[in-house]
């Protein structure tokens, strides 16, 4: 998410407070947490009403030989109006909910996929670059980047709402890209669609980076666009952070992370604790990284491995037209 438009909306509350004179002094009301359970039900009524009502341009949109998230038209439909030709309903386009257990609450949200993408898929754990438009269910944008040109900003995926983390390792990046002479840079067959959510995965104000009071309980849509993927290691110790989610939960939350995501038990989850075991030792010491390099993708996921090894999710391909992939040996096990 865009911090700057955040942080000069915080601007403008601390100014207005500043030039209050002081027999006006403003009374500030204290904010009423709301239930979570409550607000995923009120949510996901305007959610499934959105999906009811609107439509997008599905057939002009797929005969285009490489769409842009610009492209996509969304229209609303009441009862007894017709709907133009070429128009898919939202709610037939996106299918059965996706599904999660979060904060104790059963959380559904919606994804629609308009192209897989060419490239690779990020974890939760990855930073991306990708294109975006934000806006509420009454069609207010309140937020976007690279409409024009691509984003040069990246965004780790630990570190955005939890529908980010959700959503996009579900999309391919794109399968190739050209620097352009201007100094923008082209994307081919990139990852594409729009995600819908309640504000429990988005802005509800007790997530870790709920910082927009405006979206606090706001269902929230997003049109997206996934260009581009890098492997995290947040402590740099040799290992991707997505192989230190020991629980498997597919989240990274340093605030809320669960005992056994921390092998020693020094209140540092693995992601974040360049020496993992506490021996004194840094893991980067103790693990062995090698290259191996097949005619193809396949080949590559097909190695055989030993009891000790991993071989990393990203896989390179190389200019020769052959793949290169990483394993990590563990020497010392524990």
């Amino acid at each position: 998410m865009n911090l700057r438009k955040i942080s000069l909306y915080i601007v403008f509350l601390i100014v207005g407070f500043v030039s209050c004179k002081k027999d006006d002094t403003p009374t500030i009301e204290p904010i009423v947490l709301r239930d979570r359970a409550e607000q995923n039900l009120a949510d996901m009524d305007s959610l499934n009403k959105y999906l009811d009502t609107h439509y997008y341009n599905a057939t002009d949109f797929a005969s285009l030989p490489n769409p842009k998230i610009s492209d996509i038209i969304i229209i609303k439909v009441l009862d007894g109006e017709n709907v133009p030709s070429g128009y898919t309903k939202l709610k037939t386009a996106v299918g059965e909910p996706k599904k999660l257990v979060y904060k104790n609450i059963d959380y559904e949200y919606f994804v629609l996929e308009l192209n897989k993408g060419g490239g690779d898929s990020p974890t939760f754990a990855d930073n991306i670059r990708a294109n975006y438009e934000g806006f509420t269910i009454d069609g207010a944008v309140f937020d976007s980047q690279g409409l024009v040109n691509p984003v040069q900003n990246l965004f780790d995926l630990t570190k955005v709402i939890l529908g980010w983390t959700k959503v996009f390792p579900e999309f391919n990046t794109a399968e190739s890209f050209v620097d352009n002479s201007d100094g923008t840079v082209s994307f081919t067959n990139t990852g594409m669609g729009m995600m819908f959510l309640p504000s429990g995965l988005a802005y509800f104000p007790d997530f870790t980076n709920s910082i927009s009071p405006p979206l606090w309980y706001s269902p929230l849509i997003f049109k997206f666009e996934l260009l581009q993927m890098f492997q995290n290691d947040h402590d740099g110790d040799g290992i991707p952070s997505y192989l230190e989610d020991l629980n498997g939960n597919g989240e990274l939350v340093t605030a809320d992370f669960l005992a056994d995501d921390d092998t020693d038990g020094d209140g540092k989850p693995n992601y974040l604790d360049a020496d993992d075991d506490g021996d004194g030792i840094l893991t980067k010491n103790e693990i062995t990284v090698t290259k191996i390099t097949k005619p193809t993708v396949e080949e590559v996921k097909m190695v055989s491995l030993e009891y000790n090894q991993v071989l990393l999710n990203k896989i390179v391909k190389e200019q020769n037209g052959e793949f290169t992939g990483t394993i990590i040996t563990f020497k010392d096990t524990d």
